[in-house]
């Protein structure tokens, strides 16, 4: 197979409020949340109580099902508050950080000189464990299955994305540390994707005991799915692993250092803020020292994660435990003028229905309007354009909706998760919540039929 793999079918939507490749310096959060929904296939209990003092690395949460896999504290401080939803269910724990952070000290160690067993027990104990997701279900990874293959998309094509290579800069000898770790919980090769339309960072092109493919086309090319589907496609009865390379970088820092640094950076971006910038911080911190006085006046929309795929939060709520990037857009709820009959100029549109085709580099504001209501769901040719996939997304889609579970096996839907139909919900005339019905769709084949 070639190093390089060419994506013809998906589309880069140009926003404004790319966050400009500098480091800002704010207050550091004296707040952080851990929330049980983030860890997908996680049956979260309990192991602390409002009033305890944890450390950085401190189990929180334990999974009911695998009590192995622990949740761990991100910073050292006081539990403040268990939240709680609807029939009890746990929404959150928040944490009072200490002004200087304090670690639990697992000890360092060379990966290189351990068996798999001893790198899985350090990763399970420290809570570095459930930053490795498994494919298919999109999960925290079942420490009792071994991976065909590990996978690492080392960039990002969804809009105002972080530049993966900036924030990795000089962070060399953790990410190989971590690669090395890596290796030795799979027998198959550990995969990165890279840009092949930049210039990558060194810290992926000079790394060792992985095979680098890169990738050359517009987004989704960035979405580890596609590259696994390209490259080691999944079937019944097989298991990838996914992480992120900041994910990659903690875990290098665990057998560094002995300790669970839960340190990343993050961009602060979009059409709404004032100076969109880079910020360091740890997971699960509350955004609200981002964003004082750098928010544009009027109704937006705060989301933790990117405009496809983030998750809406308030001005003083917390970054998801995956995301890596705080987004403001307008709130997009006011009706519009003979919108329906304007030329467009304003409007990102895949077809020539709207005049801004003709402008293929300029670069939209787009707020967080539907632009219509949910309708019938018809066959228009649009989800093929933009889904790179050898998978009929409607025809999955349907089966999904009707809870057809052999329909659902045949037509794929072992290879694809929420994030590989951002696209196709943006593009959609039917106005389908696209990603939600695939999440039921993986949870549902995930309760009959186990991980």
């Amino acid at each position: 197979m070639s190093d390089l793999i060419k994506i013809k079918r998906g589309v880069d939507i140009k926003l404004v409020g790319q966050a400009e490749q500098i480091y800002a310096t704010v207050d550091q959060a004296d707040s952080y949340a851990v929330k049980p929904e983030d860890y997908q296939g996680v049956k979260a209990k309990l192991l602390v109580k409002e009033g305890d003092e944890v450390k950085a690395g401190s189990p929180i949460l334990f999974d009911k099902n695998k009590e192995s896999v622990k949740i761990c504290s991100p910073v050292s401080g006081e539990i403040t508050e268990i939240v709680r939803g609807e029939k009890r269910r746990l929404v959150a724990i928040r944490i009072l950080a200490d002004k200087e952070t304090k670690f639990v000290d697992f000890g360092k160690a060379d990966p290189g000189s351990l068996d798999t067993a001893a790198v899985k027990d350090k990763l399970l104990s420290s809570g570095c464990w459930p930053l490795i997701k498994q494919r298919p279900y999109n999960i925290v990874a079942n420490p009792e299955r071994s991976p065909k293959s590990i996978f690492i998309s080392c960039f990002d094509t969804s809009p105002i994305s972080p530049d993966m290579d900036f924030v990795v800069h000089g962070m060399d000898k953790e990410f190989q540390t971590g690669i090395d770790a890596l290796g030795k919980l799979t027998e198959g090769k550990v995969y990165l994707g890279v840009d092949a339309r930049t210039n990558p960072s060194n810290v992926f092109t000079s790394c060792k005991g992985v095979e680098i493919k890169k990738f050359h086309g517009p987004h989704p090319a960035g979405n580890v799915g596609v590259q696994i589907h390209n490259i080691d496609p999944i079937n019944k009865g097989e298991y990838v692993w996914t992480l992120s390379p900041q994910d990659v970088i903690i875990i290098g820092r665990l057998f560094l250092e002995g300790k669970y640094d839960a340190q990343i950076n993050i961009a602060v971006a979009g059409s709404e803020v004032k100076k969109p910038r880079y910020y360091k911080t740890r997971i699960g911190a509350s955004v609200k020292n981002f964003l004082a006085d750098n928010v544009s006046d009027g109704k937006v929309r705060y989301i933790s994660g990117g405009v496809l795929t983030g998750t809406r939060i308030n001005s003083d709520g917390y970054l998801g435990s995956f995301d890596r990037q705080i987004t403001v857009i307008p709130e997009g709820d006011e009706e519009e003028f003979f919108g329906w009959i304007s030329p467009g100029l304003n409007k990102f549109s895949i077809s020539r229905a709207m005049f801004s085709w003709m402008m293929p580099n300029k670069k939209y504001a787009l707020d967080s309007g539907m632009h219509g209501e949910e309708r019938a769901f018809v066959v228009t040719g649009e989800y093929e354009k933009v889904f790179p996939f050898d998978i009929f997304p409607v025809q999955l889609l349907k089966a999904i909706m009707v809870k057809d579970l052999e329909a659902m096996e045949n037509l794929g839907l072992y290879e694809v998760v929420e994030e590989d139909f951002a696209l196709c919900e943006v593009v959609c005339t039917s106005k389908i919540p696209v990603q939600e019905t695939v999440r039921e769709g993986l949870d549902l084949m995930l309760n009959e039929l186990g991980d």
